[in-house]
């Protein structure tokens, strides 16, 4: 289980993004964290991740605190994060890439498995070299296989929508689900897409740096779409009725 008591966060400048978050997050659930921009979400991932570290309060996994670990200690205890935007390995394949994630030699029913799990076919994929020849769907899943072959306990994916077209995204949403019933991890999804959230088990709403309200996506969802609704323009609610 992850743990998160009291945390905080102050940018250089004195600017307070992370106010005051307390939260429990399960094994084995799909959390999406979600709420407006600029509400903090990408930086309480990567306060998770060590990519940024908490100015006050404390972080546990499985009952340790890891508050004071940095980003590759804590990538060792079990916390994956994948980048909004996957970063490209000139001279790289899929196939180094899936190995280095690993940190270990793959044989090929091993690097093929994790393709399939993201929805690539093997064959065109394994092979590949990671760079502008690749779509921004492709990418995003590579990095996603990437992820998945660390055998993570915590899988954290910061807005994995980001930058891809719309068949893509719904390819995306099909890997998630994928996941869900096949990874013992807990998924971690820092989104405000619908279809995203309508997948999570539980949703997590973040707003000037504070927890506004988490629960069961049952719960949580009616209320997020009344609100949306509530801040649409005439034109806006109109084409909505309209759809």
């Amino acid at each position: 289980m992850l743990k998160l008591e009291h945390i905080k966060w102050d940018t250089e400048d004195g600017q307070s993004i992370i106010k005051d978050i307390n939260l429990d997050i399960e094994d084995g659930k799909l959390i999406v964290v979600t709420g407006p921009n600029g509400g903090g979400k990408t930086s309480l991932a990567k306060l998770i991740a060590g990519i940024k570290h908490v100015t006050d309060g404390k972080i546990f996994l499985d009952n340790e605190d890891i508050t004071n670990l940095d980003i590759t200690t804590r990538a060792k205890k079990g916390i994956a994060y994948a980048f909004q935007q996957p970063v490209k390995f000139k001279g790289l394949t899929v196939r180094d890439i899936l190995k280095l994630s690993a940190g270990k030699d793959l044989d090929e029913g091993e690097a093929c498995a994790l393709l399939s799990k993201v929805g690539l076919c093997a064959e065109e994929y394994i092979d590949r070299e990671l760079n502008d020849s690749l779509s921004g769907g492709e990418s995003k899943r590579i990095e996603i296989a990437g992820v998945l072959a660390r055998d993570a306990k915590l899988y954290i994916f910061d807005e994995p929508e980001a930058g891809i077209d719309l068949w893509s995204f719904a390819k995306l949403v099909e890997t998630f689900e994928i996941l869900r019933k096949h990874t013992k991890g807990t998924l971690l999804i820092i989104s405000h897409q619908e279809r995203i959230l309508s997948i999570a088990d539980e949703i997590v709403v973040i707003s000037d740096g504070k927890v506004r309200v988490k629960g069961n996506k049952k719960e949580i969802l009616p209320t997020l779409f009344k609100e949306e609704r509530a801040n649409m323009c005439p034109k806006e609610k109109e084409a909505a009725v309209n759809e």
